[in-house]
C-alpha cells in the first residue's frame, strides 16, 4: 500500500488558499480606506471606495481565464445591470436618511436592493437564457 504524499496535498492547499487571503486582504484593506476616509474633512469619498472594480477585476479575470470572450462580454453587461439595485439603495439612502432612523433607513435600503436585485435576475435568466 502506497503511503500519501502529505507534502503534495498540503502544497495544493497552499496555493489554492493563497488566491483565498489576497482577496481577504483586498477587501479588509477597503474597510480600512472606508474608515479612514470618513473620518476626514472629505468623508464623502468614502462612498467612492465601494464602487472600485476590485471584485469586478476578480470576476472578469476569472471568467475570462476560464470562459470565453462571449462570456466575459455577458458578465460585464450585467454587471451594468447590477448598477440599478445599486442607484435603488443609494437613492432610499439618501431619501430615507432625513426622515427614520440610521438602521431602519440601512434595513429599508438594503430590502429594496435585495427586491431590485431579485429583479434583474429574474429578467435576465429570461432575455439570456443558459445554453444548455
Amino acid at each position: 500500500m502506497p503511503t500519501p504524499d502529505y507534502r503534495a496535498a498540503h502544497h495544493s492547499l497552499g496555493n489554492r488558499m493563497l488566491p483565498l487571503f489576497l482577496k481577504c486582504m483586498l477587501g479588509a484593506l477597503a474597510v480600512l480606506i472606508i474608515a479612514l476616509l470618513s473620518k476626514s474633512k472629505n468623508f464623502y469619498v468614502a462612498g467612492l471606495v465601494p464602487l472600485f472594480p476590485t471584485f469586478a477585476l476578480i470576476a472578469h479575470y476569472i471568467v475570462g481565464t476560464d470562459r470565453s470572450a462571449a462570456d466575459l462580454r455577458a458578465t460585464a453587461l450585467f454587471g451594468l445591470w447590477s448598477l440599478f439595485p445599486y442607484a435603488v439603495y443609494l437613492l432610499l439612502v439618501y431619501w430615507l436618511s432625513v426622515r427614520v432612523a440610521l438602521v431602519a433607513t440601512l434595513i429599508w435600503a438594503t430590502i429594496a436592493w435585495v427586491l431590485c436585485a431579485s429583479l434583474i435576475l429574474l429578467a435576465w435568466s429570461r432575455l439570456y437564457p443558459s445554453a444548455p
